[in-house]
């Protein structure tokens, strides 16, 4: 069996569990148009910095909502902001896994969220920044895995030394969103939280 078909189906395994499980919770009305109005400006950020490669805030507001409000919101807000920003930039086999990547990023600060008791900023700005290494690891990934043969180090490292300038400029605008941006976003979170 081919590595990319493998890779979309592990990438469209992780999409349920994340899904079914959001399906078992039970979410008011106010949740659910929270997430989806988050989710939108996420979406909608990343079509307004198109014309910047790799500089999207989308990567931080799935990051800031994971922070404060959990797991499961910042993979939703990460997943569809994905899914919906393609429809305007270009829907693909690429899209499975950026939503896989953004809802990852989102998960992973929901996780560092849990784990504080307030919002740090110096922390989240770190944190920020090693989520654009993140998406852009899987990402390159997934690119190896999907048009790469052979499949050994050799290819999978170049693959990740031709990205990696686009990762760092996408990591490098995480931070700056992040240290300028998060402590409002933070606080109006928070509030409808």
């Amino acid at each position: 069996m081919h590595a990319g078909l493998i890779a979309g189906i592990i990438g469209l395994v992780l999409l349920g569990i994340f899904f079914w499980r959001l399906e078992k919770k039970t979410f008011s009305s106010y949740q659910l148009a929270l997430t989806a109005a988050i989710a939108a400006l996420a979406a909608t950020s990343r079509v307004a910095f198109a014309p910047f490669p790799n500089i999207t805030p989308s990567t931080f507001i799935t990051m800031i909502t994971g922070y404060t409000w959990g797991i499961q919101a910042g993979f939703v807000v990460g997943a569809l902001s994905g899914l919906i920003s393609n429809f305007f930039l270009g829907q693909g086999p690429w899209t499975l896994w950026q939503m896989v990547a953004w809802g990852l990023c989102g998960a992973l600060a929901g996780m560092a969220g849990k784990m504080s008791s307030g919002f740090n900023r110096p922390v989240f700005t770190l944190l920020c920044f090693a989520g654009g290494y993140l998406f852009g690891l899987l990402m390159n990934l997934w690119h190896w895995l999907a048009f790469v043969y052979p499949l050994n180090i050799k290819t999978f490292l170049s693959i990740y030394a031709a990205g990696f300038p686009f990762d760092t400029m996408h990591a490098a605008g995480n931070a700056v969103f992040a240290f300028l941006l998060g402590p409002p976003f933070y606080k109006i979170l928070l509030r409808y939280k």
